[in-house]
């Protein structure tokens, strides 16, 4: 098995690699050693890269396809809870339409994106490499302050979900101390989780996400003979909550792009990431639409009831008291899988931010678990500082921040397509560029409705978190060109710059 280093280095030193067809006529014409000798002068000095640093972390365990496929799973979804609201807000038959018309519009074209982008730039630093590629250093800091900030924003929900699903049977966890005590326990907890391995996380995310559907599958199973499909279509157009609605959907089915962060630590991510976005895409799709008709479906309608937490009651109106407390304990592990895969992706954000010498040096170290030690910290400190806020008030200001980071990603994904048509794309959507831009279109106008919806509140704290991240990167620069703060560039990152030239010399000698 290749480390993720050295398939960085392969990406780098050998883009034949990445044209089978280039490969197959060098090989036909016979001219194959007299270009790689040319191609070893162009970049006299890579041979030292293979055995120099690109191997110092061979020996720490890559994510393979499982694990990385429920990894996502947990970053986008972990399962219908929090869906209930969708139902309360529009009733049966917009929630439903809502779960299988919102993927085409939304996650379908992000997971496609993140496929291309994510094996174009196989590194931890994920969408903030593409947008700094694209639109530059500046734009490229923003996009990491915004996202690490609504990752951060939203994993503060976690450790309060899983107390308020424990406070029925445990009534002294609902508030005071014993409830801050919980939470920073709880966060502590999970945070070393994170501190001991990517993998362990991923297996963990694996074991997770069984425990969690299986009471759904069963659910849907005992609620077949009571099923009355004119139930799915109720429907009242004068009374439906579009500013809940929207956000219910765009909260459930959105940050397919975080796995980017991680694929420095996939093994062979080019093959390996398409795929996990794949298979978690129909996982999290089923896995909303399949309790969501069993429940609509089964239950006569009280559309009051549909809040968070409706699914432990429904199960226990299909199947008895049993299955209730197993979705009830589904639930609250469900948002410990949330909470590890989102933490995993912010902190190795960090890192990927400091080995592109964005942010200081410290935030490369890595623990001798292969770990970001300072990312993690600093990730688990702002949960902790944010868990202050309600619900209904996380999911707008993070879907606000996430939006503004989405448009400036769907712009480096088009500027791309434009000004490098040639970089190497392990996966390339199979569209032209007139196409990509005819695919961005709708995902834009949600974006800006989502956007338009937001309250007052919601927006002017958004707009002024975004102000501190246009003085906060001025400020770093500063501080780098008066050596308060060492900055630095990893030597192990790959070029796509560098491999598009060397693509374009292998074309041009085999012309």
């Amino acid at each position: 098995m290749q480390s993720g280093s050295e398939t960085s280095s392969n990406w780098r030193l050998d883009p034949v690699n990445w044209r089978p067809s280039l490969c197959a006529k060098l090989r036909n014409s016979g001219r194959a050693a007299q270009i790689s000798l040319q191609m070893a002068e162009h970049h006299p000095s890579e041979g030292n890269f293979i055995n120099g640093g690109a191997r110092k972390l061979e020996n720490i365990h890559k994510v393979s396809l499982v694990p990385l496929v429920f990894l996502i799973f947990y970053e986008v979804s972990g399962g219908p809870f929090g869906i209930e609201d969708s139902v309360q807000a529009a009733g049966p038959l917009l929630a439903i339409l809502g779960f299988l018309v919102f993927p085409f519009i939304w996650s379908i074209p992000e997971a496609l994106i993140t496929a291309e982008m994510g094996t174009m730039f196989p590194e931890n630093g994920g969408y903030v490499v593409w947008v700094s590629s694209a639109l530059g250093p500046f734009w490229g800091f923003q996009q990491g302050w915004m996202k690490w900030l609504s990752g951060v924003i939203d994993n503060a929900l976690y450790p309060v979900l899983f107390l308020d699903y424990l406070k029925s049977g445990v009534p002294a966890l609902g508030g005071g101390l014993p409830r801050t005590s919980a939470v920073l326990i709880l966060t502590v907890a999970l945070t070393y989780l994170n501190y001991r391995g990517l993998n362990i996380v991923g297996w963990m995310a694996v074991f997770l996400g069984v425990f969690s559907i299986a009471p759904f599958i069963l659910m849907g199973l005992v609620a077949i003979p009571k099923l009355r499909p004119a139930r799915w279509l109720a429907v009242d157009w004068h009374n439906v909550d579009w500013n809940l609605y929207l956000n219910t959907l765009f909260w459930n089915l959105n940050y397919w792009d975080s796995v980017s962060t991680l694929a420095g630590e996939v093994d062979n991510p080019k093959k390996t990431l398409p795929k996990a976005l794949f298979y978690a895409l129909i996982l999290v799709v089923v896995g909303y639409l399949y309790p969501l008709l069993a429940a609509t479906g089964a239950i006569p309608l009280d559309r009051e009831s549909w809040t968070d937490g409706y699914f432990s009651d429904a199960a226990k109106i299909l199947a008895g008291v049993w299955l209730r407390w197993w979705v009830q304990g589904a639930s609250a592990l469900s948002n410990m899988g949330m909470f590890v895969a989102e933490m995993s992706s912010d902190s190795y954000q960090l890192l990927g931010m400091a080995e592109r010498g964005m942010l200081p040096e410290f935030f490369s170290k890595r623990s001798h678990y292969g770990t970001p030690l300072v990312g993690i910290l600093f990730s688990a400190s702002g949960v902790l500082l944010l868990s202050w806020m309600t619900f209904q008030e996380i999911v707008a200001a993070e879907n606000f921040l996430y939006c503004f980071g989405m448009i400036l990603e769907f712009v480096a994904f088009i500027k791309l397509r434009l000004s490098h048509p040639n970089a190497p794309r392990p996966y390339k959507i199979p569209l032209g560029t007139a196409g990509c831009i005819l695919m961005v279109i709708p995902p834009t106008i949600l974006i800006c409705v989502v956007l338009a919806l937001a309250t007052f509140k919601v927006m002017t704290v958004s707009i002024i978190t975004m102000l501190v991240g246009f003085i906060l990167q001025p400020c770093l620069k500063q501080a780098e060109n008066r050596r308060l703060l060492k900055f630095s560039t990893s030597s192990d990152l790959p070029d796509f710059e560098e491999t598009e030239h060397d693509v374009s010399t292998v074309e041009s000698l085999i012309g």
